[in-house]
C-alpha cells in the first residue's frame, strides 16, 4: 500500500521532496499493575504490537519507499514525528515510548546512510501540544501540563508545524540527524 501510494505521488509530480511521518497512536498501560502484592493487570501483548506496527514499523516502511525516489531525484527531507517522551521516558507508555525512541534512534541511522545522497533526516519532538485529543481532557490534567511547562503554556499545533517547516527549508540545508525539541522548556 506504502510503495502504490508513492507510486501514484510520482506519477502525479514526478519526484518527493519532503517526507513527513506523522502517524502515531497510543495504547497506554502499564508494564505490570500490582495492587496488595498481587498482579491485577500488564500490558497486553497485542497493544504492545499494534502501537510498534503504526508508530515505528510505518515509519520505516514509508522511508524505504521513498528513499529511492529522493535518491534519484538528488535529494530531500525526511522528517519524523516523535516526543518527548522519546527522550525522557513516560509511566505507563512502554509501547508508546518504545516506538518513539526508536524513531530518534532510526533517524540518526538514516542521516548517516542517506547524507551521501543529499537527504537530510531529522525529528520533531513535540510537548505538551493544544491538539482536539489533549483539548478533551479535564481541565485539572490541563492546568498540570501548564505548569510543568516553563513557557506556562500548551504548545500550539502551528508551533510544532513551523519547526517542521523549518527542517524542510533550505535554511536548513546543514541539519541532519537531529531531533528538534519543541516543548516549551520541559527538560
Amino acid at each position: 500500500a506504502v510503495q502504490a501510494w508513492v507510486d501514484e505521488v510520482v506519477a502525479h509530480y514526478g519526484r518527493v521532496d519532503v517526507l513527513v511521518n506523522n502517524a502515531g497512536i497510543l495504547r497506554d498501560g502499564l508494564l505490570v499493575k500490582f495492587k496488595d502484592g498481587q498482579m491485577v493487570g500488564q500490558m497486553a501483548e497485542a497493544d504492545f504490537d499494534l502501537v510498534i506496527a503504526v508508530n515505528l514499523k510505518g515509519v520505516f516502511n514509508c522511508t524505504q519507499a521513498v528513499a529511492p525516489v529522493m535518491i534519484r531525484g538528488g535529494g530531500g527531507a525526511i522528517l519524523n514525528a516523535t516526543s518527548i517522551v522519546g527522550l525522557d521516558g513516560n509511566f505507563g507508555q512502554t509501547n508508546y515510548v518504545a516506538t518513539k525512541s526508536g524513531v530518534i534512534g532510526m533517524t540518526k541511522v538514516w542521516a548517516r546512510e542517506l547524507g551521501r545522497y543529499g537527504i537530510r533526516v531529522c525529528a520533531v519532538a513535540p510537548g505538551f501540544t493544544a491538539t482536539e485529543m489533549v483539548a478533551a481532557m479535564p481541565e485539572k490534567i490541563l492546568d498540570g501540563m501548564k505548569a510543568r511547562t516553563p513557557l506556562g503554556r500548551l504548545g500550539a499545533p502551528r508551533d510544532i508545524a513551523n519547526a517542521y517547516v523549518f527542517l524542510a527549508s533550505d535554511e536548513a540545508s546543514f541539519i541532519t540527524g537531529e531531533t528538534l525539541r519543541v516543548d516549551g522548556g520541559i527538560v
